[in-house]
């Protein structure tokens, strides 16, 4: 296998959530890490710890991925990052709101497409010459189940998701034969901020999502995602689609009495 040891990664997201797991893993493995997100005190903070805990090279970059000018001159202005950059992960995203689109608020779904499919897009567009150019690297696209299985509520978030789903598939073809991997991540049932952001900071309704039963962990997709960029260099885990046990679909969730 390939080690983290001496490669440089840029999550997206990182301040929260799956992202800030995947900064964790990462850097313990050795990987030196960019953060990047809209809370710049999170990022601060979490760039302290990785260097204190693993002495790695940690960077916090603060941007929101919807402005692509701001990605640009971010990463573009943040030294030489991207002449190094050989891991992307982009997690960037949320669900805003579970109402039907006859009555869904469009900001939502502005707020949606902007983060899940044009962040992903931006930051991608911006790091992808130099691992092209330097015949190696990693993308990482965090989807989820959604992407395979729509539901009542959720039609742009699915959309952006399945939106994912086909980015990466047509971006295989784009790098194929330049060394570069791309890769989906697609998580189920996961405890974190996620509920909290759809249900617009309503915590009581957000905890209710996950009551009765187990779902997967934030770390769970860090060390998924650790584990397919440290493949041989000549394997490309396309995808993994993840879940908890208690989960069958996007629709069968077991959940016990409580």
């Amino acid at each position: 296998m390939t080690q983290l040891q001496g490669r440089f990664a840029l999550v997206t997201g990182a301040t929260s959530g799956f992202g800030l797991a995947i900064a964790r893993r990462l850097a313990a493995e050795g990987c030196a890490v960019a953060a990047t997100g809209r809370r710049e005190d999170r990022l601060r903070a979490l760039v302290d710890e990785l260097k204190r805990a693993h002495g790695v090279d940690a960077r916090a970059i603060p941007f929101d991925v919807r402005d692509r000018d701001a990605v640009e001159r971010a990463l573009q202005g943040a030294g030489d990052l991207l002449e190094r950059v050989d891991i992307v992960v982009n997690n960037a995203g949320l669900a805003a709101g579970l109402a039907p689109v006859q009555s869904a608020d469009p900001d939502d779904w502005n707020r949606m497409i902007d983060t899940n499919v044009k962040g992903l897009l931006w930051v991608t567009r911006t790091v992808l010459p130099g691992m092209i150019e330097r015949k190696r690297g990693d993308v990482v696209n965090i989807g989820s189940v959604a992407g395979h299985q729509p539901y009542g509520g959720g039609s742009v978030y699915a959309a952006t998701k399945f939106a994912v789903r086909a980015i990466n598939d047509a971006l295989r073809y784009d790098v194929l034969g330049t060394g570069v991997r791309v890769i989906n991540v697609e998580p189920g049932l996961a405890e974190t901020e996620f509920s909290l952001v759809r249900f617009a900071g309503d915590a009581s309704r957000a905890k209710q999502v996950y009551v009765g039963t187990v779902p997967l962990l934030a770390e769970d997709v860090a060390d998924a995602v650790a584990w397919s960029v440290t493949r041989p260099p000549h394997v490309n885990i396309q995808q993994i689609l993840l879940m908890p046990t208690d989960q069958a679909s996007a629709y069968a969730v077991h959940r016990r009495p409580v």
